[in-house]
C-alpha cells in the first residue's frame, strides 16, 4: 500500500533545513551551558545554590547573554560603537571572513554530490595560493588583466591538486579520502619549500612571499576602513555558478547521477570516469579561489599559514549547507561570524575563544544526526514508520569513498 500523503506539519517535521537550523539552536544552547559551567561567578554562586539559587542562575544568564552579546557586536553589528563605520564594520569582517570558507566549502559540497568524500580542499588551497601568488608578483601587467591572470591561476592550481585526485581515484579506484589527505600534507611541505627558496622574499629570513604587485589585488568595496574585497563577490558568483552547474547543466545532472548511485548510472549510459574526474576538477578550482582570496585580497603576500583551518572547516560549512550552494552560502556567513564575532566575544568577556570551536563542532555532530535532533525537539512522528536502514548525514556521499 501506498504511504499516506503528509501533511504540511509533518513535512516541515522532515525537512532538512528546519533539522539543519535547530541543530545550529541546539549548538548554541549547549555552548551557553560550557559558557555558565567555566565562568567564574557562575561557579561561585554554585557554592550556595541551595541557600540561594536565583544567584547563580542570574550570574549564568548574564554571562551567556554577555557573551553571545559580544559575539553579535563583533559580527553583525557593534550598537555600542559611535560611529557608522564602527557599526558596520563587524558584518564586514564577517563577509571577509566567509568569503574564502564559501568558495572552498562550494567544491567540498560539489564532490560530495559526486559521491567523493573530498577531504583536499585544504591542499587545493594551498595550491591556488602558490599559482595566484606567483602570478601575483612575477608579472606586470595592467589591473583588469593581471587580477584575472590570478584568478586563472588560482583555479588552474586548485584544479590540478583536485583533478590528480580525480583521476586516480576514476583510474584505479583508489579512495579519494586517503589521496587528499595525503595530498595535502604534500601541498603544505611543497609550500613551506617554496616559500624557503623561490618565492621567498628577498632579504627576508622569515618564510614569506613578496606582496604581490597593486595590479594583482582585489579592490577594496567599501574603501581603506574596511578589508572586504571584491573577492567576496566573486564568491558569490562562484556561488551562482554551482548552483547553475548542478540543477541546470547536463553535467550537474550526471555529477547527482553518480552520486546518488554510481553503477546505476554507468549503466544508463553516463561516463562514469570522466564525471569523477571533472568533478573533482571542479572542486579543485573552486578551493583554489580561496587561496586567491586569501592571498590578493586579504593577506597580500604567502605565508605558511595562509590556509589557516579553512580547508576543513570548508568541511563543516558544506554539510551544515547541504551540499546545496545556496545552503552553502548561508552557512559560511555563519562561520565567518563565528570568526570575526568569536574574538570580540574572548575580549570583551574572557570566554574562551575555544567555546566557539565547541559550538562549531556540536554543529558537525547534529547535523551527522538528524533523529537525535528532532527528538530533542519533540519533532519525531510516531505514526510514521522507522526506516530501518539509517540515514546518512545531510549532504555527505552514500559512502566515504563513493562506489567504486
Amino acid at each position: 500500500m501506498s504511504s499516506p500523503t503528509r501533511t504540511p506539519l509533518q513535512r516541515l517535521r522532515r525537512s532538512g533545513a528546519l533539522v539543519s537550523v535547530l541543530a545550529i539552536l541546539a549548538s548554541f544552547i549547549v555552548g551557553g551551558l560550557l559558557i555558565a559551567f567555566t565562568d567564574k561567578a557562575t561557579t561561585a554562586a554554585a557554592g550556595y545554590f541551595f541557600a540561594r539559587p536565583t544567584d547563580m542562575l542570574a550570574a549564568a544568564w548574564d554571562a551567556v547573554a554577555g557573551a553571545y552579546a559580544a559575539m553579535f557586536r563583533g559580527a553583525v553589528f557593534n550598537y555600542d560603537a559611535t560611529s557608522f563605520v564602527g557599526m558596520v564594520h563587524p558584518l564586514t569582517e564577517t563577509l571577509t571572513a566567509a568569503t574564502p570558507l564559501l568558495t572552498a566549502a562550494l567544491g567540498v559540497a560539489i564532490a560530495f554530490r559526486a559521491g567523493l568524500f573530498n577531504i583536499g580542499a585544504q591542499g587545493q588551497l594551498i595550491l591556488g595560493a602558490i599559482f595566484s601568488t606567483w602570478v601575483g608578483f612575477t608579472l606586470e601587467l595592467a589591473w583588469p588583466l593581471h587580477l584575472l591572470l590570478v584568478v586563472l591561476g588560482a583555479l588552474l592550481g586548485g584544479a590540478l591538486w583536485g583533478g590528480i585526485v580525480g583521476w586516480l581515484k576514476a583510474r584505479t579506484g583508489a579512495h579519494e579520502v586517503i589521496l587528499t589527505i595525503m595530498l595535502n600534507y604534500v601541498a603544505l611541505n611543497l609550500l613551506g619549500y617554496l616559500l624557503n627558496n623561490a618565492l621567498q622574499r628577498e632579504g627576508s629570513t622569515n618564510p614569506v612571499s613578496p606582496v604581490v604587485n597593486a595590479s594583482a589585488q582585489y579592490p577594496l568595496l567599501l574603501g581603506s576602513d574596511f578589508r572586504l574585497h571584491l573577492g567576496f563577490l566573486v564568491a558569490v558568483a562562484a556561488t551562482a555558478f554551482a548552483w547553475w552547474l548542478m540543477n541546470r547543466s547536463t553535467l550537474g545532472f550526471e555529477i547527482r547521477a553518480v552520486g546518488a548511485n554510481r553503477a546505476a548510472a554507468r549503466t544508463s549510459g553516463i561516463d562514469t570516469f570522466k564525471v569523477t574526474v571533472l568533478a573533482m576538477v571542479i572542486a579543485g578550482a573552486l578551493a583554489g579561489l580561496s587561496g586567491a582570496a586569501q592571498v590578493n585580497g586579504t593577506e597580500k603576500f604567502l605565508s605558511e599559514s595562509i590556509a589557516a583551518s579553512i580547508g576543513f572547516d570548508a568541511i563543516t560549512v558544506a554539510l551544515l549547507g547541504r551540499s546545496n550552494p545556496i545552503g552553502v552560502f548561508f552557512a559560511a556567513l555563519l562561520f565567518g561570524a563565528f570568526r570575526a564575532g568569536g574574538v570580540t566575544m574572548q575580549i570583551a568577556t574572557g570566554t574562551p575563544i575555544d567555546i566557539v570551536l565547541v559550538v562549531q563542532s556540536l554543529i558537525v555532530l547534529f547535523i551527522a544526526a538528524p533523529p537525535l535532533v528532532r527528538a530533542m525537539f519533540g519533532l519525531n512522528d510516531r505514526r510514521e514508520k522507522k526506516s530501518k536502514k539509517p540515514k546518512r548525514a545531510a549532504g555527505a556521499p552514500a559512502t566515504v569513498g563513493g562506489d567504486q
